[in-house]
């Protein structure tokens, strides 16, 4: 007679799961405070970001500038949703991150060495929310 185990989860997986999780939301949450700083900058038009006028794309600064700021404030209002563990807030968690990470590739010109560490940050966000199974995710055994 054969026996079948069913596949339990450990409670140390659904933790390091949940904290996994927690670590991407709070990087999302502070990178897009960030964005929104950065988005008031760009609109206000400081003199803080360097502008190249031979690059191979070219935004103005006031535009991108609103980008900033409005993704920013939606990757806020995702990592709060990541907070309280709700589904749809992983699945808009990667396509902000993604996002993002478009925007901040694009950003280079303007500032190459914070545009180049928030797309290894949001790489790490995206990762994050990608490798947890749902049931870990909710903190559901089964």
């Amino acid at each position: 007679m054969t026996t079948t185990a069913t596949p339990r989860r450990s409670e140390t997986s659904a933790a390091a799961a949940g904290g996994l999780v927690t670590f991407a939301a709070v990087m999302l949450f502070i990178s897009g405070v960030l964005g929104i700083f950065r988005g008031i900058m760009g609109i206000a038009e400081d003199d803080v970001f360097v502008t190249t006028p031979n690059y191979v794309f070219k935004f103005d600064l006031t535009s991108w500038g609103w980008i900033h700021l409005i993704l920013g404030a939606v990757a806020v209002l995702v990592s709060i949703g990541l907070f309280s563990a709700a589904v749809w807030a992983r699945v808009v968690g990667v396509g902000i991150a993604a996002l993002l990470l478009v925007v901040s590739f694009l950003s280079i010109p303007y500032s190459p060495v914070w545009s180049i560490t928030l797309i290894a940050l949001y790489s790490f966000v995206i990762w994050a929310l990608c490798v947890v199974q749902p049931d870990k995710f909710t903190g559901r055994a089964g």
